[in-house]
């Protein structure tokens, strides 16, 4: 029983705690204890074997050596996935970088611009607008609404 847990006891704490049931039957559970923090808990599934002291002794071994296989499969297929998710997530951050690089940001005079012109496209003049308190954003006179006309007392 216990060559089978070697390598199980490698990387982690493992609890067995053994309960008479009834008068023929016992329970073993194994219990692995999270190595780290950050430990999925997919790893500390316990095994719990009820049976009598015979078939104990003749199965546990066989069960055990199972329960460790699969538990070292889980923990390197978690691995390698996290590997896999980090893997992209590094890659992912590269292209954008790589994207933020090759977008070339639109050339800039060698002198300050007030802010009025910075929502105006190249080559269009910037309008000048005696200080009305609009930062020039509006034209200094409103249009004239244009006429409507009236038919059976509606506006159209």
């Amino acid at each position: 029983m216990f060559v089978e847990l070697m390598p199980l006891l490698a990387g982690r704490t493992v609890l067995i705690t053994v309960a008479k049931v009834d008068d023929k039957t016992i329970r073993v559970n194994v219990i692995p204890t999270q190595a780290k923090a950050d430990d999925n808990p997919a790893l500390t599934t316990p095994l719990s074997y009820t049976g009598s002291p015979e078939e104990l002794d003749a199965q546990l071994g066989k069960h055990l050596a199972g329960y460790v296989q699969t538990h070292r499969q889980t923990a390197s297929t978690l691995a390698e996935a996290k590997a896999t998710m980090e893997a992209a997530a590094k890659a992912a951050q590269e292209e954008a970088k790589r994207k933020r690089a090759t977008q070339k940001p639109p050339a800039t005079a060698t002198t300050a611009e007030p802010a009025s012109s910075a929502s105006s496209t190249p080559g269009e003049p910037v309008p000048s607008s005696p200080s009305t308190g609009t930062l020039g954003l509006f034209p200094p006179t409103t249009p004239e609404p244009a006429p409507t006309q009236s038919k059976g007392g509606l506006a159209l």
